[in-house]
């Protein structure tokens, strides 16, 4: 065996003070399934190659066309290491078709690699080295570990909620099958399986800041309601900000530009990311107010057991537990927008009484929550419980008046020509091809989600403080739904989401105002939902506006809002976003 080191070779292996970022490592190991190898590390890999090879000058993985063992050399980055373990005595076994066996110390190696057939997926790799000489074996366990624990964006300690009524009835045993790599990477849990409804709102909400402050980020197992528990029982104590302007402070038009009434823009939106402390507070403080939001170092963690689990699938790229479970332990990290909902009146007779609402993915009214709602009466059928209500609710067709007030955005504005005001189908056809074009879906390292507009992302606030020309333009009718999309909203029954163009955290809402419309009608935006690269707003009675803020008001009959999921009724609400508001353990999705 050939050792070569930097450090002192007389310095015992467990004490030796690693200088890892100037040196270059390497032994002759035996790798199980493999054979001998050199294995090297550098300051920010691990590689090795067959003795053979190296000694020789080919590569010994084909015979004749037919591979018989591994790659001659692997490469291995430590940003793709979640752990190294010294497993002392034991058989190391040479390639299969040598058929021989060795006993020796050894030492795992665990990392992650890329799916081969879906680039999004991450898949957990083991492999055991080894080696007569037990120091060796336990100064690379030493090396490694030491170059992990210096990550300081990897979670060394969480607070993990599990709910196991989520989707399937699945949640407790997907947690089961992520936890061994959670403990394999040394990363210490508080896990509680909820028992009922509430409760993991109820315990966020009154967790102290000294508490908080010992976790690196909480982790939800279940679905995207789950998530929206966890969300809200954190910020509502925790996020001081100023209300959105409720619906009864536009209500002073000033001019009409063919699109609707523009309205008055003397109400202003204070900066959020100004802490409120006066009346005008969104949330009443907690009794500790030193943990807040936004906040750089803590994280959410989202490992999907739910119905359709839109928000990993946008967040990571996959419907995968493993996933989502290799992300959080790798530390991987990504801002995300939040929406806050805030309910001026629960009903038309009610009391102006201000409720807030937090929302990651998706606020629906009309069509939207009427699927929700109906859902409720079949909870025992399951995830299907959702396609038999929304056949339900398709067939009657209700449509509800309302009027919906929306801040205008210049660069929207800059798009409106005379062939999207054009009612001409053929120019209508061009435009939405030009549209389609122009579309930038967001992806891993996406360069819009990382501009941060001239703030700094330790605040990452949304709307800006307005011009003296902003606007806020009014649409008033029957509408069959009225949605407000965070991020695209994608799941297995509509791959490109609502807004195949949305992102993660770039500071805006998509408003989805479907108008009263025939039946064939709607139905052909519900297939085009459902179809890869489909155009589900390029219908005349489809309105899609980009904006960081709205407000609703409902006339007659009401329909209920759903709010990720959950169901909130009211009867006036306004809702605004705040780019970047919280830290999620997910990359984006792979290209």
């Amino acid at each position: 065996m050939m050792e070569r080191r930097t450090q002192n070779e007389n310095n015992p292996p467990e004490n030796i003070p690693f200088n890892v970022e100037d040196s270059i490592f390497s032994s002759n190991l035996f790798l199980d399934g493999d054979g001998e190898v050199i294995l090297t590390q550098t300051s920010d890999r691990l590689s090795w190659k067959s003795v053979e090879s190296v000694l020789n000058g080919q590569d010994p993985s084909s015979c004749f066309g037919i591979e018989l063992v591994s790659k001659s050399e692997t490469t291995l980055r430590f940003s793709d290491i979640y752990s190294a373990e010294f497993i002392d005595w034991g058989l190391v076994h040479q390639a299969a078709f040598l058929g021989q066996s060795f006993e020796m110390y050894r030492f795992t190696i665990r990392g992650v690699q890329k799916s081969k057939t879906q680039p999004s997926v991450l898949v957990p790799s083991l492999y055991t080295f080894g080696l007569k000489d037990s120091q060796t074996c336990q100064m690379w366990v030493n090396r490694i570990n030491d170059l992990l624990n210096r990550d300081a964006e990897r979670p060394k300690n969480l607070l993990v909620f599990v709910n196991p009524k989520s989707g399937k009835g699945l949640g407790c045993k997907v947690w089961e099958t992520v936890a061994p790599t959670f403990s394999q990477a040394k990363v210490k849990m508080k896990v509680t399986v909820t028992e009922r409804a509430g409760q993991a709102i109820d315990m966020m909400s009154s967790i102290t800041s000294r508490e908080l402050s010992s976790y690196d980020g909480v982790v939800a197992v279940g679905g995207d309601g789950f998530f929206n528990e966890i969300l809200n029982g954190l910020l509502l104590s925790r996020h001081k900000c100023s209300y959105p302007p409720s619906p009864t402070e536009l209500n002073h038009p000033i001019e009409n530009n063919g699109d609707g009434p523009v309205l008055d823009t003397n109400v202003d939106i204070r900066d959020p990311s100004d802490s409120g402390t006066g009346d005008d507070s969104c949330q009443t403080e907690a009794e500790d107010d030193e943990f807040s939001f936004p906040n750089e170092k803590f994280r959410f963690g989202l490992i999907p057991a739910g119905s359709t689990d839109a928000i990993v699938i946008c967040t990571t790229g996959a419907r995968d537990a493993m996933t989502s479970a290799l992300q959080i332990i790798l530390g991987k990290a990504v801002c995300l927008d939040i929406a806050q909902v805030v309910r001026w009146k629960k009903t038309s007779t009610s009391k102006d009484e201000p409720c807030v609402r937090y929302a990651a993915s998706f606020a629906g009214y009309g069509f939207y929550g009427d699927v929700i709602t109906e859902s409720e009466k079949y909870r025992w059928m399951g995830p299907k419980r959702y396609d038999y209500a929304g056949t339900k609710v398709f067939l009657r067709h209700r449509s509800y008046e309302a009027e919906v007030a929306y801040l205008e955005v210049e660069s929207e504005k800059k798009n409106i020509g005379p062939e999207k005001e054009s009612t001409g189908g053929w120019t209508k056809g061009l435009w939405s091809l030009l549209k389609k074009s122009e579309r930038v879906a967001c992806r891993a390292n996406c360069n819009i989600c990382k501009t941060k507009a001239g703030h700094t992302s330790a605040k990452c606030p949304s709307l800006q403080p307005y011009s003296k020309d902003s606007r806020w333009l009014k649409s008033r009718g029957r509408f069959l739904s009225v949605g407000a999309a965070v991020i695209s909203c994608r799941n297995e029954k509509a791959p490109d989401g609502l807004v195949a163009d949305a992102h993660l955290s770039d500071g805006f809402l998509h408003l989805i105002l479907i108008k009263e419309c025939p039946h064939a009608c709607y139905l052909c935006h519900l297939l085009q939902l459902a179809k890869k690269d489909g155009n589900p707003l390029d219908f005349e009675f489809v309105e899609h506006h980009k904006t960081p803020a709205f407000t609703f008001t409902s006339f007659g009959k009401e329909s209920i809002w759903n709010v990720d999921g959950e169901l909130f009724q009211a009867h006036q609400l306004s809702a605004q976003v705040f780019r970047g508001l919280i830290n999620l353990f997910a990359s984006g999705p792979e290209a």
